[in-house]
């Protein structure tokens, strides 16, 4: 199959346009992370689905960017962005700070009186208005920085630790991205009318059980959840377990059956 990349527009990256698309997926990356992260997902789901990975500045082909540190910043430049793809119905899919940005968004979204998503599924990240349970990272010297966010989270690649010079080109979007997520406050408002959906890791050492089903407080819709075997990066580890997972709940909206 193939996976030519279709550049939508400086914020959206389609690795398998559909001619026929019924529904499409949004997809948010995690801090520190680009829209190939989602490359193979729209292969692996039906041809009535078609994946849009959300690029931001600073990472991958827009690696010369500055990455964005204000939530109210990136919000202002996606929602433009996506307008032209909101011409059939969607999804919004985030891991962690991703979640943050899809939950967000929606809200700005609604605000704007534009059409919502017909549901919101959130990945490995405590609900927005709950509580802090750590302390924040983005002020932090580089070295502990890095190291915190490796032993917070992991999935840092060794090569960042053992050259110097890569360190020094990979560590302003980090930060710049923690930045954005640790000093997002969210605002109280009228829960979202689109049913969530909570992913995580059943071996997430930062799982938060509470903050978790504190999802539910931010829709008046269905809520459920489903965890999986596998740390933070779960969606690495069992892709095809998550992915059945979505297809199962985007069935419920396109005339597709579930895995």
């Amino acid at each position: 199959m193939s996976t030519t990349t279709t550049r939508v527009n400086d914020w959206l990256r389609c690795y398998r346009r559909q001619p026929d698309v019924q529904l499409r997926l949004f997809c948010f990356p995690y801090a520190g992370g680009g829209a190939t992260v989602y490359r193979l997902w729209g292969q692996q789901l039906p041809a009535a689905v078609e994946v849009q990975a959300v690029q931001l500045p600073g990472r991958e082909d827009r690696f010369k960017e500055t990455a964005l540190t204000s939530m109210g910043q990136l919000l202002d430049a996606l929602v433009p962005a996506l307008l032209p793809s909101l011409d059939h119905p969607y999804v919004f899919f985030g891991h962690s700070m991703g979640s943050a940005i899809a939950y967000a968004l929606s809200c700005r979204l609604r605000e704007r009186g534009l059409p919502l998503p017909l549901q919101l599924l959130v990945s490995g990240r405590s609900a927005p208005h709950w509580p802090k349970t750590v302390s924040d990272l983005h002020a932090l010297p580089d070295l502990q920085f890095l190291d915190q966010l490796q032993s917070r989270y992991g999935g840092i690649p060794s090569e960042v630790w053992q050259d110097k010079e890569l360190r020094a080109l990979v560590l302003p979007t980090m930060r710049a991205d923690m930045t954005l997520l640790e000093t997002y406050r969210h605002l109280p408002t009228p829960p979202l009318p689109c049913p969530i959906v909570y992913f995580g890791g059943r071996h997430d050492p930062h799982l938060n059980l509470e903050g978790m089903a504190a999802w539910q407080q931010l829709t008046s819709g269905s809520f459920r959840t489903q965890l999986f075997d596998g740390d933070h990066f779960y969606l690495k580890q069992q892709p095809q377990l998550l992915l059945s997972a979505i297809q199962q709940q985007l069935a419920t909206l396109v005339g597709f059956p579930g895995r």
